[in-house]
């Protein structure tokens, strides 16, 4: 596909190596020429330097032929200015990210006036990712499938995991709560389980698991499964703005430290239900006087990866037993960084760039077997996909114990007409159903793409 990306920033630019390592055809178009040629030296796209909302640079980067324009700088007039352009000059479809609130209430509406193929808020929806995190404590991450019907949740199997130093079939087997090991990842590298794949002690394991079975499923594997009560999220920019604005909805006790005083002003007309304080979020003294010893969780959500990692660290040197969750826009040093006991860690560029390729994806497929659902799970390794299942599938009506499929490859969970269960070898795909996979190779864009040639 040919592909326009406006705005070379952090998610730019993460957006821009994703597309082009699946082999699109990609020009980038950023006001910055340093910036360009920087990406020009690592990335195998074409440049164009200008603002991305000119109908002179949009026709220099090949708008008429373009499969889509992705806007994403810094300002969202400019990129809802970008994509209405670029629709009235040709381009097959258009994405926007649209970071204000304000504008984000009415997104509906902007989405359909302008025709826009998909809108984006990166912030919001990585404090709904948090926010999923909060709710079980004991989980690195949680994605979504099946239209919250079932769950990928990743979690560190410690020492009190009573599925360590156990098969999976027998450690899972023995479990009432419906449960499938997906992905598993030891001393940075990463393998697909099966019956004989043994967990050990500081695994990071990926399982399915239906939402209202995640206390379950950590109560019996020995992992607390208490709720978080009371929250402290440093940082008031709009991650922390959309979440605490979730967590007051749902009466959470909620405390922001903001060190701009504008900002925290802004918050406290926003956000009555919350507790703001203007100060220093890095101020030892500060974070003890509002009550970190007493609280369940912490959010670092600053704009600076640093100060959100020694903010963890010093959270779980206080309260050994905190919830703690770091925002990391930088990923040159994530083998430091995991090994770390930082507890969860968000990359918002990562979701958005994870968005967009399942869009990509399922516009490229052919109609009936369409990517749903995309996911980066275990530090962007692994890809958890939901299929819808076609007629012109190869492998409906075949038992899953009879297919060929590559070597890292599983079907975790199958949605038919609504009802969402985990498969066993003599389980069939129908057309209609779909199918969740998890796997270490990257590009899926069919279903068909899991079976050996």
């Amino acid at each position: 596909m040919k592909i326009i990306v406006v705005g070379i920033g952090k998610v730019g630019y993460t957006v821009a190596d994703q597309l082009s390592d699946e082999m699109h055809d990609v020009t980038i178009v950023d006001t910055n020429e340093k910036v360009l040629n920087a990406v020009l030296n690592n990335l195998d796209v074409i440049a164009v330097h200008g603002n991305g909302a000119s109908r002179t640079v949009l026709t220099e980067a090949g708008v008429e032929e373009s499969d889509l324009v992705i806007a994403l700088t810094g300002s969202d007039e400019i990129n809802l200015l970008c994509c209405l352009l670029a629709t009235k000059l040709g381009a097959s479809g258009t994405i926007a990210r649209v970071r204000n609130h304000e504008y984000y209430e009415d997104i509906r509406l902007i989405k359909d006036s302008l025709g826009l193929s998909m809108v984006i808020n990166p912030e919001k929806e990585a404090a709904e990712e948090i926010l999923r995190i909060l709710k079980y404590p004991s989980a690195k991450n949680i994605d979504t499938f099946a239209k919250g019907k079932i769950n990928i949740v990743s979690f560190t199997a410690t020492s009190n995991c009573t599925l360590c130093g156990k098969a999976v079939k027998d450690s899972f087997s023995g479990l009432k709560a419906r449960a499938l090991a997906c992905a598993v990842e030891r001393e940075n590298k990463i393998f697909i389980p099966f019956g004989d794949s043994v967990i050990e002690e500081n695994d990071i394991v990926a399982v399915l698991v239906a939402p209202d079975e995640i206390p379950i499923f950590f109560k019996e594997i020995g992992l607390p499964v208490n709720s978080v009560k009371k929250t402290m999220i440093i940082g008031g920019g709009k991650i922390g703005h959309y979440l605490a604005n979730e967590m007051c909805r749902l009466n959470m006790d909620t405390t922001i430290v903001e060190s701009n005083p504008k900002t925290a002003e802004e918050l406290s007309f926003l956000l009555p239900k919350a507790n703001i304080i203007c100060g220093d979020g890095t101020n030892r003294a500060l974070l003890m006087e509002e009550g970190l010893r007493d609280a369940s969780a912490i959010c670092c959500l600053t704009g600076f990866d640093e100060e959100n990692l020694i903010l963890s660290l010093f959270a779980k040197k206080v309260v050994p037993n905190i919830k703690t969750i770091a925002k990391i826009n930088r990923t040159a040093f994530n083998e430091v960084v995991r090994s770390l006991d930082i507890g969860s860690v968000i990359y918002p560029k990562f979701i958005t760039s994870s968005q967009i390729l399942q869009h990509v994806r399922a516009k490229k497929n052919n109609i009936g077997s369409n990517v749903e659902t995309l996911y980066k799970i275990i530090d962007n390794k692994v890809e958890a996909l939901e299929f819808h299942v076609g007629e012109e599938s190869d492998i409906v009506n075949t038992s899953l114990e009879d297919l060929v499929l590559h070597k890292n490859v599983i079907i975790g969970s199958i949605n038919r007409k609504g009802n969402v269960f985990i498969p066993r070898g003599k389980d069939t795909l129908q057309v209609g159903d779909s199918v969740v996979v998890v796997t270490t190779i990257r590009g899926l864009s069919d279903l068909d793409d899991i079976m050996k040639d």
